[in-house]
């Protein structure tokens, strides 16, 4: 069994066997006793199943690099063909404590990207006809502002609050639209330690990092981080069979 994905918006990692796939879910109380092996390529998944890729490279070889392309758009479409023509729209997140960023979205998809990214706080600050328009006026304020977060630095704002005043500062020189405020469950009383490894009982997930409790510790793993491993069950522990549903 292979880790071959994941979705940070769901709260799973997929993972896959003799060509199915299916996902585990990583709901708070899940307990979970997986022994981490080799690490290889994670193939590709498509609607019909998996395609195994047995190269070294991890998570992914080249063959099988996924890079979303509106992704590196600067407001000139990569395309062979402008096709983002639904609303969009530009937001700041706030990842504590005193992180933040601009980002583009499909405006009906605003709430799930937040979450997906794990972000504490948001503002919605302008809505456009197009991700052309997005992504210029994303452009301009990343001058001033980056335009993505590393994944480490969320793992270090885990447990703490988003600074009120430096937020209040920065939406100051905008008109949000919207703000929005997300709550993870995590209820940390100390930092966790960054590991990769998927045995304990899961305290929650927040945007792609899983926080878990094992020996009296608690830990913080990036999803990615585990894509192309395989995986051994140490146990037939009830809660880990009811963890694993039909992708």
């Amino acid at each position: 069994m292979q880790v071959v994905g994941y979705r940070s918006d769901a709260g799973t990692l997929q993972v896959a066997s003799a060509g199915s796939v299916k996902s585990l879910v990583l709901d708070s109380g899940v307990e979970l006793d997986y022994t981490l092996g080799e690490r290889h390529c994670a193939g590709t998944v498509t609607a019909t199943g998996h395609t195994a890729c047995e190269a070294s490279s991890a998570p992914y070889c080249e063959i099988h690099e996924r890079t979303w392309v509106c992704a590196r758009c600067t407001g000139t479409c990569l395309k062979a063909e402008m096709d983002c023509y639904d609303t969009h729209a530009v937001y700041l997140a706030a990842f504590a404590p005193s992180t933040f960023k601009v980002g583009v979205t499909k405006r009906d998809r605003l709430r799930t990207r937040l979450h997906e990214q794990g972000a504490d706080r948001a503002a919605h600050v302008r809505t456009v006809s197009n991700g052309r328009i997005a992504r210029e006026i994303e452009q301009e304020i990343a001058a001033d502002l980056p335009d993505r977060v590393r994944v480490p630095e969320k793992i270090a704002g885990l447990g703490r609050s988003v600074s009120d005043s430096a937020w209040t500062e920065l939406l100051a020189a905008y008109d949000p639209i919207e703000t929005f405020e997300f709550e993870y469950g995590l209820a940390l009383r100390s930092q966790p330690v960054p590991e990769t490894l998927l045995r304990g009982v899961v305290r929650g997930t927040k945007g792609r990092i899983l926080v878990l409790d094992r020996d009296e510790g608690t830990y913080a793993v990036d999803l990615r981080d585990l894509v192309g491993y395989e995986l051994t069950e140490r146990t037939n522990n009830r809660h880990l069979q009811s963890a694993l549903s039909a992708f």
